[in-house]
């Protein structure tokens, strides 16, 4: 987790903004571990946890990477440019209408919480794009909305477990802190 100093307020507000119960977070979408159980890859928690560890390398570092990139432009150039590289790099439509979505969802939420802060960003923006621009606007670190974004692709597919596969939470939870290093 990156220092976020004394004050708590933005250590709340970076743990409303990684919730996967939030809307747009995990709770929303099981990122892609539905069909990973249809098609047999993952069956319990060993093979969740080798699942996971893969989705933290790919879909964790290019999201982070996206939360970072717009982050940095949310005052300057234009978010879209971000959003492109992010379509480039989700070649499936189904997950970028996801991605898309939760995007929506999260400015929604951004929108009532800090409507000073957020009022100009555009509405159609990816999740990671999106929540490295509201985590800029609402004063958190670019590495705030990093771990955020690696965080939630492993921890929103994990507690879609406990309902897909009928795994124990706290197995689910285990699996999660062996993963915290990696963040």
């Amino acid at each position: 987790m990156p220092h976020l100093g004394a004050d708590p307020a933005p250590a709340a507000t970076l743990l409303l903004l990684a919730d996967g119960r939030l809307p747009t977070g995990g709770h929303a979408h099981s990122g892609g571990l539905e069909a990973a159980v249809r098609a047999g890859l993952v069956t319990g928690i060993a093979d969740l946890e080798r699942w996971l560890t893969g989705r933290l390398a790919t879909v964790g570092a290019v999201d982070a990477a996206l939360a970072a990139a717009s982050w940095a432009r949310a005052w300057g150039r234009p978010l879209v440019a971000v959003g492109g590289e992010w379509a480039a790099r989700t070649p499936v439509a189904a997950v970028r209408a996801a991605g898309l979505a939760q995007g929506r969802g999260l400015l929604r939420v951004a929108r009532r919480a800090w409507p000073d802060a957020v009022h100009d960003l555009p509405t159609e923006l990816a999740w990671p794009v999106a929540l490295g621009a509201v985590c800029r606007r609402v004063g958190l670190p670019a590495t705030a909305a990093t771990s955020a974004a690696a965080g939630a692709a492993t921890s929103g597919p994990a507690w879609a477990a406990t309902r897909l596969l009928g795994c124990d939470p706290y197995e689910v939870a285990a699996v999660l802190a062996r993963l915290a290093p990696a963040l």
